[in-house]
């Protein structure tokens, strides 16, 4: 795990996930209509899950030529993903196809699973049905499952946030392995059994097989990544979102070199001489001390303080070393919706520099194992806000691949 080098503010190194309500509608397609002919289509289980062949919308992964310097990877996720009254899941697909990005979608299992079934649900060290977040209703549940469908075949990545979002003293923290375990292979069931769960008849099957798909997951309020890393690397999974205050850095790998840490970063917060986790939650926290219903006077200072420390932590990396920019966010109208304003300005601006790659998880896993190791390594000794001297050509003048010709094929 990589540590913070400093504050992240009152409240800032703390996640939260919760049902939104309210907002303002998207302009989002539907998607189920879009799909793979259906000579090619594998139904999995009973149906609510199918095979539908390669993820459209990839690209290929291209190893480093000698010298080269490597683009400016961002990657913006959700975590929850759900699709409630206020359409941010339909809104942000929108936003995403404007500008070209693919995402990574943190799907909460029990956002697929009636309250009706709630029992079905065994949280560890909880009771019965618990759950921190809630469950949707079935008209949320039948619009969450359209918009997931709609997601992957435009070329973004389903990941998990698990299930009961339990945080705090009794919450993931205390779970063991086996116990992480345990959220996991249920978070897979409620997506894989929606059709038994939901008695919906009117949806196509989500377009992958989840067993294959789920490579990496964010863990609630990031915390207990201790005890799911070994359940992650049991089940094969590339990376893991889940640890907080992570520098500006190339990412590495943790658990004996199994899987890659992707944490959220410590970015600038313009107006502080500290730094703020690159999240909204943790925007909202420094704000409004994680009242979601702050100072209405100062909405709109605050979305441009929180566009701008997204700006200030892109620009870091882009200006330096090229670390790959992580930014986290929920799908919630906190403080009248101004962060959901901000990351969707901070989108625009980005995808307007050049060598810029909006990317998923998944798509960043693929391209860093098709890079030279060495390379990988002696760019991972560049600091936050550190370029290399003597510019890219010569700081790895002496490694990378001769020939983009020779780039490893996607795995």
């Amino acid at each position: 795990m990589l540590a913070a080098a400093v504050s992240t503010g009152a409240l800032g190194a703390l996640s939260a996930c919760a049902a939104g309500n309210g907002g303002n509608p998207g302009k989002g397609v539907s998607g189920t209509n879009i799909g793979a002919s259906a000579s090619r289509i594998k139904l999995i289980g009973d149906g609510s899950t199918a095979d539908t062949g390669a993820q459209p919308k990839q690209p290929k992964p291209e190893r480093l030529r000698a010298g080269e310097r490597p683009p400016q990877f961002v990657v913006f996720s959700w975590d929850g993903a759900g699709e409630l009254s206020n359409n941010l899941f339909s809104r942000f697909r929108k936003v995403a196809a404007d500008h070209g990005a693919s995402m990574t979608f943190f799907l909460s299992g029990i956002y697929t699973l009636p309250e009706s079934k709630k029992r079905l649900y065994q949280p560890p060290q909880h009771p019965v049905g618990a759950s921190a977040i809630g469950y949707l209703a079935d008209r949320h549940i039948h619009s969450t499952l359209r918009q997931v469908r709609a997601a992957w075949l435009e070329g973004h990545e389903i990941g998990t946030h698990f299930n009961g979002h339990f945080c705090g003293p009794d919450g993931v923290g205390r779970w063991s392995p086996t116990e992480w375990r345990s959220e996991i292979d249920q978070a897979k069931r409620f997506v894989t059994e929606w059709k038994t769960n939901t008695g919906f008849t009117d949806l196509e099957p989500l377009p992958f097989d989840y067993e294959k798909e789920l490579i990496g997951g964010r863990a609630p309020c990031l915390e207990g990544q201790a005890n799911l890393l070994p359940t992650a690397a049991e089940l094969g999974w590339k990376y893991d979102a889940s640890s907080p205050g992570g520098l500006q850095i190339w990412p590495g790998k943790v658990q004996g070199g199994r899987i890659w840490d992707f944490p959220l970063q410590s970015i600038p917060f313009p107006g502080h001489s500290f730094q703020v986790l690159s999240m909204d939650y943790n925007m909202m926290a420094n704000q409004s001390n994680a009242n979601p219903l702050g100072d209405r006077s100062q909405y709109a200072a605050w979305r441009v303080q929180a566009r701008d420390s997204y700006l200030a932590g892109f620009r870091r990396a882009y200006e330096t070393n090229r670390a790959p920019f992580f930014i986290g966010n929920h799908f919630e109208r906190w403080n009248g919706g101004i962060y959901m304003d901000a990351v969707e300005e901070a989108i625009g601006r980005i995808a307007q520099y050049e060598d810029v790659r909006l990317v998923s998880f998944r798509q960043l896993v693929q391209w860093l194992e098709a890079q030279d190791p060495a390379v990988l390594s002696k760019m991972r000794t560049l600091n936050p806000g550190q370029a290399p001297t003597g510019g890219w050509a010569e700081f790895l003048g002496a490694t990378g691949s001769p020939s983009a010709s020779n780039s490893p094929a996607a795995t």
